[in-house]
This record gives C-alpha cells, structure tokens and sequence, in this order.
C-alpha cells in the first residue's frame, strides 16, 4: 500500500480568531514551511517571525470591496483543489504556474457573536463570510492531498505534523475533512436560521408561486438548525446512556445557558425536569409561581403573594413526591424561602435571581445544584425526533383562543363567584404543565391533587382525588376544590369521580361525541362546569 502521508511545505493560513497560533508559528519558522496570508493574519504571523507571502502577491490583486474580496481567485483555489495524485492536475499547475497547498488553516467571522451582541442587520451581514467557507469545503474536498484545520484544538496535532517531516496520514485528513465539513455546515444552518426568523415570505410572493407547501406555510421545506457542544455530562436517563448538551448559538439567555451558582454537576435528568418546572412558573406571569417537579410532572403549583408562600403552597401538595424534586420560581428567591427548602432533599432549584442571604443559605447545602437563568424561556417551536425523522411543533402556550375564560363557555351549574373563577383560572393554566392524561385539582391559587400520564381519565381523576385525600393529614381537600381536566371527557365516569369527591366547579375543553352526557351528569351533581374549546395534551 503507498504511503499515505504528504508533507507539508506550503500552507495557507486565514483566521479570524488569532488565539492559540503562536504553536503553529514556531513549527512553520522552524520547519521552513512556506506559508501564505491575509490581512490580519498575515501581520499576527509576521509579529511572531514568520516569513509569510501576502496573498495578494499570490493573486496579482489587491483585496477589495473593504475585505469582501481576498481569496476568491484561481490562483489560491486551483492550489487547494489539485488532486495531486492525479497527474492531470498536476500537469496543469505546471502549467499555469500555481504552487499546491498542503495545509489549510481556517476559521471564520463571528456571525453568531455579532448577531448576540445585537448589532444590526448591516453589521451581521458583513459578518457572513464567502471565503473561508470557500477555502474549508475546497481543502475538505481535496483531503486526498490537503489537510485542513477549522478548530484551535488541532493547532498543536498541526504543528506537530509540520515538524515531522511526514505530514497527515489519509486516514487523518479524512477525519479532519469531516470535521471542516460540520464546521462549515453548522455555519451555514445558524445564517440560514437568523435569516429565515428575521426575512419571511412577503405578501407579494404567493405560496403557490414559491412552491411552498400551502398547508402548513409556518414551516420551511427544509429545517437547518445547528448547536454546539456545551460539554458532556457523565450518562443520560441511565448510566449506561451517553449524554451531552449542545447550545442553541444565536441564544446564549436560555435555560441550557443557565448559571450554576451551586453543587453537584447537572445530570441529563435534571436538565429535562428543570427545564419543565422552568417553564411552568412562567405560564403564571406577571403573578408569582413556584413549581415543584418530578420527572417533568409538577407535583405542586402554586401562585402567592409571595415567593415564599408561593413555595409553601407548591409543597404543601404532594411532599412526599418533592423528595428528590426540582423546585423552579419566576422571582429572586427570598430567605424565608430559602430556609424552607433548606431541609428538603432538592436535587435542583432555578430562578431569575437569589437574594444574598438566600444564596449564602442554599450553598450550605453542597449537592444542591443552584441555577440562575436571567430570562424567561423564548424557544416558540419544539422539535422532537422519532426514528428517520424530525416532528416539529409551535410550543403549547396558553395563547389558545380558549384559553381566556371571557370566552369558556357555562354548561352546567350556577356561574362561578369570583373566587372559584380565580382558581379555575389558575388550574386551567396549571393543566397545562401536566403529563396526559391529565386531572388537576386545585384551591386557593395552589394545586391540591394531581393525576398525570395515565392511559385512561377515570384513572387520572382517581389518582388526583386519591393524592390530594391522602397526602395532608387526613385532611379534606377535594371538597369544594375545583378541577381542570387537559382533554374532554369521554364519558361521565371520570367527572363523578370528582364529583363526588367534593369537587365544586370543572374547567374542560369539550368536545366529545357524549359532551352532552357528561354536561348533565354536571348538571345533576350540581357542579359547575365550563369548556374551553382548546385542549392542552402534553406527551
């Protein structure tokens, strides 16, 4: 078999980022190597007492149009694409007179970092970058004879092989290829991802006329996201699962940027069940929330005048289940509230913010992982993968026509008082957070029993009576409790459950075939019972 390594003596180096190339200086000074440059790459080398050849001397052009315009000229791009095991190509250099590349060093502008600092829609523009792209995909396609280097990482694997004479095996270029073509990919989906959220469709174009598909015109006919490794974490759901967070780049505010101010490292578990408690407590907004979850089910809700109460309210629901829970809050975290938690097993707690005495009272507790999030969630669309494919859906926010109790409509019983209007308001909002099949109970702004994930209702509506009746001390709390249910029931079954557990009012969508049946089963226990005519199911 034919050696496999190619040499390196000329190589073309354009950087944005100039971190880290003081290693790759020192091997092409001390290798000879002959190196070519631009702009300010060309003068950081030279600073570091590399001899390098301006490209422009390689092009016979200047660079122009303030930068746009450095390497896109055959002069460069016949030396990255010549297969030099081809002898035509060879040939063919001979004779225009170009020099092959063995080595191609590249990173790119910061479009990403542009867009988060906010700059304008000018400035990112000019931060899309034509050349390196250029140079990354002609080398990554020619790795036959081309090594290319996009990550700082690999500098020191780079100088290495300048220095020992032998350069990259195939099998290595093949890898550092693959690596240049997820570099360029995941560039390109982020440009293609600002663009599609900020330049939509205008009125003048037809969805007939753009081929688009006329049923669902919110959706591209391809989607381009792109994230990039935050870190691995030691397993996924079970230990014997591989596991690792990746980061939206265009949003460095969200959940997964969250600032750890406290314990254990964050397992895979825990991002899933914090990143679901998050997003509960600010469905509440602009009244004060706390949640307590458990395997992305809240095993308590509550609204209170404050965070505190809020807190006392969630636990007070299931706190047997707390144990070994996340707690979330939509405010900074007082100390009274702090001194609450300090007692109970809490794997993760997340707010905007922490008093200093709360915070100084949470880190006393050493596995408790203290997150800080400074903003709400902002993601508008959920992805979910199944085998061969991607389903994609707009995020179940309480936006839906129903979800406004001017427009519930009354079907059975008396019209609810102010202050049973105000809890099915809260349920129904709450109901929204649970597993399906789901049945809320709930009294005074606060979750009282909850029935989630079961495959039938009855069983939830059990399950929600049994917990809020068996977790208080005996005490009572169904009766004269209302409910929200996430779906319609199908039958009245479910509903007497309730029923005849005290319940005094119920929110549902509606919209069964038996709706009638159930609206007077309502109507003989008394119960008043409104319908929505939006569903929350949450799978």
């Amino acid at each position: 078999m034919p050696d496999s390594y190619r040499p390196i003596h000329r190589a073309l180096v354009s950087i944005f980022h100039k971190e880290g190339i003081e290693v790759l200086a020192r091997s092409f000074k001390d290798a000879g190597t002959e190196v070519v440059s631009t702009g300010s790459t060309a003068k950081r080398l030279e600073e570091l007492g590399v001899d390098v050849i301006p490209v422009e001397q390689v092009t016979g052009f200047p660079e122009s149009l303030d930068g746009r315009v450095k390497t896109l000229d055959p002069h460069i791009h016949s030396g990255i694409l010549a297969d030099m095991t081809n002898p035509e190509h060879r040939s063919q250099l001979s004779e225009l007179g170009i020099k092959p590349f063995d080595l191609v060093v590249v990173n790119l502008y910061p479009f990403a970092d542009t867009v988060r600092s906010g700059a304008d829609d000018a400035q990112v523009i000019e931060k899309i970058d034509i050349g390196g792209p250029s140079m990354i995909r002609g080398a990554a396609k020619n790795h036959a004879s081309v090594a290319v280097i996009t990550d700082p990482a690999d500098y020191a694997l780079a100088a290495d092989r300048v220095l020992n004479g032998k350069g990259f095996s195939l099998e290595e270029r093949r890898w550092l290829a693959a690596k240049a073509f997820a570099q360029t990919s995941a560039y390109d989906a982020t440009i293609a991802e600002w663009t599609s959220s900020r330049w939509s469709e205008p009125e003048t174009v037809s969805q007939k006329e753009s081929g688009a598909d006329t049923a669902s015109p919110a959706f591209s006919t391809t989607l381009s996201r792109t994230w990039d490794l935050a870190h691995t974490l030691r397993y996924g759901e079970n230990p014997h699962q591989q596991a690792a967070l990746y980061v939206d780049p265009l949003n460095q505010t969200g959940f997964a940027h969250a600032e750890q101010l406290g314990g254990k490292p964050m397992s895979y578990n825990n991002y899933v069940d914090a990143d679901s408690a998050w997003r509960s407590v600010w469905d509440f907004v602009p009244s004060i929330a706390v949640a307590v979850d458990k395997h992305s089910n809240p095993c308590g809700l509550a609204i209170g005048k404050t965070v505190a109460e809020a807190h006392r309210k969630a636990h007070a629901c299931d706190p047997m289940s707390a144990y070994g829970g996340v707690i979330a809050a939509n405010t900074t975290v007082s100390l009274e509230m702090a001194q609450q938690i300090k007692p109970i097993f809490t794997e993760v707690i997340v707010a905007p913010d922490y008093d200093d005495d709360a915070l100084a009272l949470l880190q006393t507790k050493k596995n408790l992982r203290i997150l800080k999030v400074a903003n709400p969630p902002r993601d508008q669309h959920q992805l979910r993968q199944i085998d061969g494919g991607m389903l994609v859906q707009g995020k179940d926010l309480i936006d839906a026509p129903g979800d406004g109790a001017q427009s519930w409509k009354l079907v059975a019983g008396s019209q609810a008082d102010e202050t049973t209007m105000r809890d099915l308001k809260f349920a129904w909002r709450a109901i929204r957070s649970v597993k399906s099949n789901a049945i809320l109970i709930a009294r005074d702004q606060a979750t009282v029993g909850i029935g989630m994930g079961q495959v039938n209702r009855v069983d939830s509506s059990q399950l929600a009576v049994t917990r809020a009746n068996t977790l208080a001390d005996g005490a009572n709390r169904t009766m004269g409790a209302v409910a929200a249910s996430d779906a319609f029931f199908p039958f009245p079954d479910g509903f007497e459950i309730l029923a005849n557990a005290g319940v005094k009012a119920v929110v549902q969508p509606g919209g069964s075939i038996r709706d009638e049946a159930v609206f007077e089963a309502a109507h003989k226990a008394g119960v008043t019972m409104y319908v929505t005519g939006t569903r929350h199911f949450f799978h």
